[in-house]
């Protein structure tokens, strides 16, 4: 961030975040050698805390992108962010992985001597799930967005069915929350597009239609729908940051949206009564809890601008990509191309990529 221009920086969103950078980068570097299991609790809980505070970066991060739109080329602004979200990432799966392997070591049936030798984690190492099998991903996260839109367009909407066919056994390791964020996003989008479509259209939404691809690298899942395609003006600008006729509109949204890690939790639906979560039938806790707890929800009808591109910044993370295809008037093919773990290095930011922006 200190190569921005000085007018960006000085901008409170970005200095906030800034600020916390810093800050962050002070309290790490005075944290002694950990030689003892309670020297570790004490990092875990300084983790933690840190993890906490920067709930607040991406929100605080867009909208002053957005208000700093003028200050920079639309190129050197969604360069600036995607290699500053990937930094991010790799931080954060490198604490969130620390914070669970200690929690594993904490665990009643780690010991050998343990009276409980059931392991409920038996298939996390730490953050990434070793089964995740993506027919279950889908069907969570069609759950969820299906909530979200009833909750968004009324308890009488009649909603798309979401089809699955393909290899539907297909089971990779992968980080969990960051697919169910991914998945999310684009089901999330294809509902709410075909819902407005059909809102003035008689008979039975058209099924959003889900193939699932495995192949030996690899696993691909296409998302089809028909809820008639991406408008002209906006297409060129889905994948950017800063640029778009709807720009003003995202920022008014981002101010209600306080705090954001970027996983599912995102798309959580306040209680109509508690505030409580809704969740689907049998999902495992962990893999809502996986990233942060305690994230402020946004409503199912605030658009942020921000689904597409940062879902594409997870995928390309993981040596994977995120493509879409429209046809406007008919609808949209969207294309995620996963990388099983372990075959794949994390495409990280160079020290010189990073100068360079």
């Amino acid at each position: 961030m200190q190569t921005l221009p000085y007018v960006v920086v000085t901008n409170p969103h970005m200095s906030h975040v800034y600020e916390l950078y810093y800050k962050a980068f002070e309290t790490l570097r005075r944290v002694r050698e950990i030689k003892s299991v309670e020297g570790n609790d004490r990092y875990c809980k300084l983790i933690s805390e840190t993890l906490q505070e920067h709930l607040t970066v991406i929100p605080r991060l867009a909208m002053g992108i957005i208000e700093c739109q003028s200050l920079m080329r639309p190129e050197e602004t969604d360069k600036f962010m995607n290699t500053l979200l990937r930094s991010r990432i790799s931080r954060r799966v490198i604490a969130e992985q620390h914070l669970a392997l200690t929690e594993t070591f904490h665990s009643p049936w780690y010991f050998p001597d343990a009276k409980q030798h059931h392991d409920p984690n038996v298939d996390f190492v730490g953050e990434v799930f070793l089964r995740c099998n993506a027919k279950e991903v889908v069907e969570e996260c069609s759950h969820r967005a299906k909530s979200l839109a009833r909750e968004a367009f009324g308890g009488d909407c009649v909603l798309p069915e979401v089809k699955l066919e393909g290899h539907l056994d297909a089971t990779f390791p992968y980080i969990l929350s960051h697919l169910q964020y991914i998945i999310g996003e684009l089901l999330r989008n294809s509902i709410q597009a075909v819902v407005e479509k059909w809102e003035h259209l008689s008979g039975v939404p058209a099924p959003i239609e889900v193939l699932i691809c495995e192949a030996p690298q690899h696993v691909i899942i296409r998302i089809s729908d028909q809820g008639g395609g991406i408008a002209k003006d906006i297409l060129p600008n889905v994948w950017s940051f800063s640029k778009g006729p709807r720009s003003q509109i995202h920022l008014e949204n981002l101010v209600q949206v306080p705090k954001m890690a970027a996983t599912m939790q995102e798309l959580k639906i306040s209680g109509r009564s508690g505030g409580g979560t809704t969740h689907a039938p049998g999902e495992d806790k962990r893999s809502v809890d996986a990233s942060l707890s305690s994230l402020t929800s946004r409503p199912p009808n605030l658009r942020l601008g921000m689904g597409l591109p940062m879902s594409r910044v997870y995928a390309e993370y993981w040596a994977g990509s995120l493509e879409l295809y429209s046809l406007e008037g008919y609808g949209v093919d969207a294309f995620l191309q996963i990388s099983k773990l372990g075959n794949k290095n994390e495409q990280l930011s160079t020290r010189a990529s990073m100068d360079a922006v």
